[in-house]
């Protein structure tokens, strides 16, 4: 098994982040600095800066190896596992599994997020090619006209040196909006509104694929049902 999959399926990281990690140097096997790609026999003692990665236990009959949850993320919470941020999600939920989040929402912004302890699956899910839906309820500083929804609609809009895709857009109200996105642009629908002039007030992810933000309060998290997990993962079976 290669070490940043061992890593992730532990639950200290994605693959992503164990990644950083090796290349920073934090991670050993048996007691020797590991390098980027390694692959682990059986028996390799893997540890990250000198704590012992134990592999996670396999799972009983009908129950789940991992944590899947969905949380309605309030304004001012950080998506950041970083303990010593102030307001960061991981403390936020204060679950008694180590999780981290699926992509991230702004500071400022607010709604929907996933989190799991499967880092396996993080990239899976992020990867603008796999077309996961995200919607967002958004709220602008003037009217909204159909010009700027087509123009939101339409793409192109240059952005972080790659232009954004077509998406779905329609009006909510007289300085509202729904957008349905594929990207995750860094602050795509900030820019985006931003390019035609307006500033977004208030933004709200309220659905990503098939799971929806509901009835879930602001600072509440529930876990998912297997009905959303077939949906968000329809290629796979170990959750």
């Amino acid at each position: 098994m290669r070490l940043n999959k061992f890593l992730s399926d532990s639950g200290v990281c994605s693959r992503r982040e164990a990644d950083r990690l090796i290349g920073e140097g934090r991670v050993t096997v048996n007691g020797k600095r590991a390098g980027i790609g390694a692959e682990l026999a059986e028996g390799d003692k893997v540890a990250l800066d000198g704590q012992n990665v134990a592999a996670r236990a396999a799972a009983a009959p009908n129950k789940r190896r991992h944590v899947y949850i969905a949380y309605n993320k309030p304004v001012g919470i950080t998506c950041t596992t970083e303990t010593e941020v102030g307001g960061n999600i991981v403390a936020a939920i204060g679950h008694q599994e180590r999780i981290f989040p699926i992509g991230r929402l702004d500071k400022e912004s607010e709604g929907l997020i996933l989190l799991t302890s499967n880092g396996d699956i993080v990239n899976e899910i992020l990867r603008a090619e796999n077309a996961k839906d995200k919607e967002y309820l958004v709220g602008v500083n003037k009217d909204v006209t159909m010009e700027f929804l087509r123009g939101m609609a339409r793409g192109g809009i240059p952005m972080h040196g790659t232009k954004t895709l077509p998406c779905k857009v329609s009006k909510l109200g007289p300085v509202g909006f729904r957008i349905v996105l594929t990207q995750g642009l860094n602050r795509q629908i900030r820019l985006m509104a931003m390019h035609f002039g307006y500033r977004v007030k208030r933004l709200l992810r309220s659905r990503i694929v098939n799971i929806q933000l509901g009835h879930l309060k602001p600072g509440q998290w529930r876990n998912l049902t297997d009905v959303e997990l077939r949906g968000l993962l329809p290629n796979r079976t170990d959750w």
